[in-house]
């Protein structure tokens, strides 16, 4: 057998252990999407809560209209700030137009509920497929990577749902007036909400990444310093892809966030050169 042949048997056998992979995880979402059906809708209520309830942001202008009316009454009065201080929480409802654009959106959110509860097995087939090119040592990490993907997946998405997503939902309804009401639709909402779900949730995966990276030798601390105007850049294109300008900014700046952290993961926990002997 010649060399070329060795190596389409060996691009042939990685292509069908990547679709055996892809197919575990495949079937992992699924049953996850099955397990998280019954729960689309307390997920759907737990989205809506910036429309429904009154947000962090809301407490904070209260608290803040309060004091100014206690210690600045000047500056109270100027601002008009009685109008607002008194005017109760407005309730907002998503809409939808379509007969069965409900049906779909339970099974959009079904699914990403699914991959959140599949995530340890995602993880276990991303390490099993690189595995073989590993050391023994470097194999027994398979646990610790499995959990720490997925709690950081979790934190991301987390952040976003109860930091990010009432910041984005109130700076949209600010600009209600009595000519201007909002008609939010049911998909639209949904739709962006679980993007930007996905797009936190991976990444606050960069710093495992870099982890194990770093552990294993393929990147180091000065190599990822020296890429910050790379990583800038990369967040700013990344962010463009969304319309509007607050999108882009809180897609943008937390992205950053991450790869500096990233940078001072690989800094801490980044496997240290041996020192060249005499």
């Amino acid at each position: 057998m010649s060399l070329d042949d060795k190596k389409i048997l060996s691009i042939v056998g990685h292509l069908t252990e990547l679709r055996r992979r892809l197919i575990i995880i495949v079937i992992a979402v699924l049953i996850g999407m099955g397990i998280s059906w019954g729960l689309a809708n307390s997920i759907l209520v737990y989205i809506e809560k910036p429309l429904t309830s009154v947000t962090y942001i809301d407490a904070t202008k209260l608290k803040v209209y309060r004091y100014l009316q206690q210690n600045y009454p000047a500056i109270y009065r100027m601002g008009d700030m009685e109008k607002e201080l008194n005017q109760p929480k407005k309730q907002h409802a998503l809409n939808y137009t379509k007969p069965l654009e409900p049906f779909f959106v339970q099974c959009k959110i079904s699914a990403i509920a699914g991959f959140v509860l599949a995530l340890p097995v995602v993880f276990h087939q991303i390490w099993a497929f690189v595995a073989p090119g590993l050391t023994r040592k470097e194999r027994r990490l398979v646990v610790p990577f499995m959990m720490i993907g997925t709690i950081a997946f979790c934190i991301g998405a987390f952040f976003f749902l109860t930091t990010v997503w009432p910041f984005i939902i109130n700076f949209s309804l600010s600009y209600e007036s009595e000519g201007l009401r909002s008609w939010l639709s049911l998909s639209a909402y949904v739709d962006f909400c679980l993007r930007l779900i996905l797009m936190f949730g991976l990444m606050a995966e960069l710093p495992v990444i870099t982890l194990l990276l770093s552990r294993f030798g393929l990147v180091s601390y000065k190599f990822m310093a020296s890429k910050r105007k790379y990583a800038l850049l990369a967040s700013s294109i990344v962010a463009a892809f969304h319309s509007d300008l607050v999108t882009m900014f809180v897609i943008m700046i937390p992205m950053y966030m991450m790869y500096e952290v990233s940078v001072w993961v690989a800094r801490i926990f980044g496997r240290k050169r041996q020192p060249a002997t005499p």
